[in-house]
Formats: structure tokens, C-alpha cells, sequence
């Protein structure tokens, strides 16, 4: 596979992971919703097993890694939220998109892995709309 699109996939499944941890932690320590806290958790494991299904040689996916290079590191920092939902929104649109990429460069190459992402695409956002229903009034 391209070191390109190995870079476009280590970053994705950095941000899909990170995502899923920040709502993970809110659903655990704020919401105190041990079944969503589960779930989150069961989603971004979910993700290794994919990568560790695909053959996909985590070795050439860190070599891939170039932050020094990164034309759009220099970003400026963080946007200030005002509460834990809007962490919490924040965070799951950027594994929804992370999870979006990944389903459309496995696309090139295996459909089976890319039909994987879709599905836990999907699976965050039926999750995303039960927390919304019951916790974001």
C-alpha cells in the first residue's frame, strides 16, 4: 500500500480511537452510563481488531508517520468548549468522519476491512443519537 495512504489511515485510526476515548470517558465518569461506556469501549477495540484482521503491517503504518513533514501541524490551539457536551459532540463527529476515511481508503483495497468501518460507523451513530435522546436535552 502507498506510504500515503498509510499515512491517511495511521492518522484516522489515531483520531477514531482518541474520539472514542474522550466520549468513553464522559459516558463513564459524567453520564455514569455503564452500558454506553461499554459500548464506546467495544467500538474503539473494535477498530484494532479490524486493523489486526486486515494484515496490515503496523510497522509500515508507523514508519508512515511523518509529523515533522505535516503540512497542517501548525494548527492553532484547541477551540475553548463551553461544556462537557460539546466535548462530547466534538469528539464523536471526529471518530464518525476518522471512521468515514478509513471505510473509504480500506475501499481501495479491501472491501470486506472497508465494510467493517462502515459498520462501526453506523453502529456511532445509532449510539450517538441514544446518548443525544437521553442525555442531551
Amino acid at each position: 500500500m502507498d506510504k500515503k495512504i498509510l499515512r491517511i489511515i495511521d492518522v484516522n485510526l489515531n483520531r477514531a480511537r482518541e474520539g472514542l476515548r474522550v466520549c468513553e470517558d464522559i459516558a463513564r465518569f459524567i453520564l455514569n452510563d455503564s452500558n454506553a461506556t461499554s459500548q464506546l469501549k467495544s467500538l474503539r477495540h473494535k477498530i484494532k481488531r479490524i486493523i489486526i484482521s486486515s494484515s496490515l503491517n503496523k510497522r509500515l503504518l508507523h514508519e508512515s508517520r511523518d509529523v515533522a513533514k505535516d503540512c497542517a501541524t501548525d494548527f492553532s490551539p484547541l477551540e475553548k468548549k463551553s461544556n462537557w457536551q460539546s466535548i462530547f459532540f466534538a469528539n464523536i463527529q471526529r471518530t464518525k468522519e476518522s471512521l468515514r476515511v478509513l471505510e473509504e481508503f480500506f475501499n481501495l483495497s479491501n472491501s470486506k476491512i472497508s465494510e467493517k468501518f462502515k459498520d462501526l460507523r453506523f453502529q456511532a451513530y445509532k449510539l450517538e443519537k441514544r446518548l443525544t435522546e437521553r442525555y442531551f436535552k
